[in-house]
């Protein structure tokens, strides 16, 4: 039978209970156990799916397609291992699923409730995550923090589910310990005030992570443990690192692990973390900076473009180098703004990420003409590998109208040189027209590509609703431009490059969802060895 362990936020949003979760479940995986780890969202939203970068982020695809939350990255990142769209649950899912359910007749003409129908919902999907991972120990996160209204229905589950599995189940807290600098002290009473509120709510937090961006004395920690009824070895520093990755092995220099094995009675664990300690001390290695433009349309949010920022990084630190992103507006480049071509300029290589929508499109192919022209090292995703195909037509191939049919909604040109999905035009509905998840991608013997992945095929995660138009093929014949990967049976356009170029390859996928901390993509880690070989 599997155990949980469910992670809850108190004090304020944005503490970091993803990171919590997922250095958790790196540390019980490095003692060879099966981990899964499930984000609860307390949002009346189905999915993140159609909610906007500026607000929520990136949306995280899962191999099976699911749109998740972004945590859902880090938990992969963390435990290098796929989830399952079992692994996300929102309020908005739940909520639709019952009232379907009472539509049908499920419930014989009985009176929904939040208590039991909901909250047995919510129990019932924790419970077929577990089963359907097969693991060991199931990691929870519930998303907001405790007392937010919405979010008390899945502290109401860990509740009754304490009750169903008793020594099967613990409940770690995270909470802020604020700083004062007029004082120069932290203070423990928003924590005290945080798990007040979750006992109010029948949660005994067995331990506590407390957030602070300076170092604990241990006094402190000894008083959380006192006034929150939690023994004081149970009460763990969660100080500001330099890299997330760092976390880990703080928390297991505190026996996270142990402390968690005697609770769940999972016998005596050796956690095995030489891979991070050697990952870890590789990043801290790196101190010569290479600098990667990120040109893109949702700059005002780092997190739209996360795992593309993770997967530079990564990248950054295989060749010993700390990558640093520099920003590339390409509305502004789209205006000819001088300071942002000369970001461009200066920048050792350059991604084009994904998105949606006509919004900084001719910024972006002017970044792609000069990356060109300039035998700057330019890595396209999604968007910016039709990006690539769009303006290679138009500079070089003298289709001068050359588009995408997302930007020519009106049919005004006649080059859509990509084009929406053609199997799935009869679809209108948003977010019900997208390739999603993962499809294979056959790669061409002699290519860039085939060098970069060493392979013949590889799968790898979409998100899009437009590809590459065939019925343009005959204009790219005898180019430069190459199509070197195809999806084996419907021949659809997975990877495109430019053979006249040192570095010039974009993806119809997204790459950055598999990269990990100290396993690389092949693309990204390309990008940067080409970057350096430049220098």
């Amino acid at each position: 039978m599997s155990k949980f362990i469910f992670v809850t936020g108190g004090v304020c949003s944005s503490l970091g209970k993803g990171i919590v979760a997922s250095s958790v479940a790196a540390i019980l995986k490095s003692a060879g156990l099966k981990v899964a780890i499930m984000k609860l969202d307390p949002y009346l939203n189905v999915d993140p799916g159609t909610m906007s970068p500026f607000q929520h982020g990136e949306v995280f695809v899962l191999e099976d397609g699911s749109e998740t939350d972004l945590d859902l990255g880090h938990y992969e990142r963390f435990i290098d291992a796929p989830l399952s769209g079992v692994c996300t649950v929102t309020t908005g899912r739940v909520y639709s699923e019952v009232l379907e359910e009472e539509r049908d007749g499920k419930y014989l003409g009985g009176t929904i409730q939040v208590v039991p129908h909901i909250t047995g919902k919510i129990m019932q999907k924790v419970e077929q995550a577990a089963k359907k991972m097969g693991v060991d120990v199931l990691v929870v996160e519930i998303g907001g923090t405790v007392g937010d209204i919405e979010g008390e229905p899945f502290i109401e589950v860990i509740r009754q589910m304490k009750n169903k599995y008793k020594d099967d189940l613990v409940s770690l807290h995270l909470t802020l310990l604020p700083y004062l600098a007029a004082s120069g002290e932290l203070k423990t009473k928003p924590t005290q005030l945080s798990v007040r509120e979750l006992r109010r709510l029948g949660i005994h937090p067995d331990m506590i992570f407390c957030r602070a961006d300076v170092k604990i004395p241990k006094a402190l920690l000894k008083k959380v443990g006192y006034f929150c009824d939690v023994p004081p070895e149970n009460v763990i520093p969660a100080e500001t690192v330099k890299s997330i990755y760092e976390i880990p092995l703080r928390f297991e220099k505190h026996n996270v692990g142990g402390i968690l094995a005697e609770k769940l009675n999972l016998g005596a664990l050796e956690p095995d973390l030489t891979k991070w300690e050697e990952g870890v001390a590789k990043m801290t290695k790196a101190k010569k900076e290479l600098t990667i433009g990120l040109a893109g349309k949702y700059n005002e949010l780092d997190d739209a473009y996360l795992s593309v920022i993770e997967a530079c990084k990564s990248a950054g630190f295989y060749h010993d180098r700390k990558v640093r992103i520099e920003w590339i507006d390409t509305e502004k480049i789209e205006a000819k703004d001088e300071e942002e071509m000369a970001k461009l300029e200066s920048v050792a290589a350059v991604v084009v990420p994904g998105g949606f929508g006509n919004r900084g499109i001719e910024g972006k192919i002017a970044v792609a003409k000069y990356c060109r022209e300039n035998n700057k090292p330019y890595l396209g995703l999604c968007l910016g590998s039709q990006i690539m195909a769009i303006e290679f037509a138009r500079n070089v191939l003298g289709l001068k109208d050359a588009t995408s049919e997302e930007f020519d909604e009106e049919s005004k040109s006649k080059n859509h040189v990509i084009h929406f999905i053609p199997e799935q035009k009869h679809i209108k509905r948003k977010g019900g027209t997208m390739r999603l998840g993962v499809y294979d991608c056959k790669i061409e013997p002699g290519t860039l590509a085939h060098k970069v992945y060493g392979k013949d095929l590889i799968s790898e995660r979409h998100r899009h609703r437009y590809e590459f138009n065939d019925d343009f093929l005959s204009h790219f014949d005898n180019s430069d431009f190459v199509i070197s990967g195809r999806h084996p049976k419907s021949k659809l356009v997975e990877i495109v490059e430019n053979k006249a170029h040192p570095y010039m390859i974009a993806a119809q996928f997204h790459p950055e969802l598999i990269s990990r901390p100290f396993k690389p993509h092949p693309l990204f880690r390309d990008l940067v060895g080409a970057a350096l070989s430049a220098e």
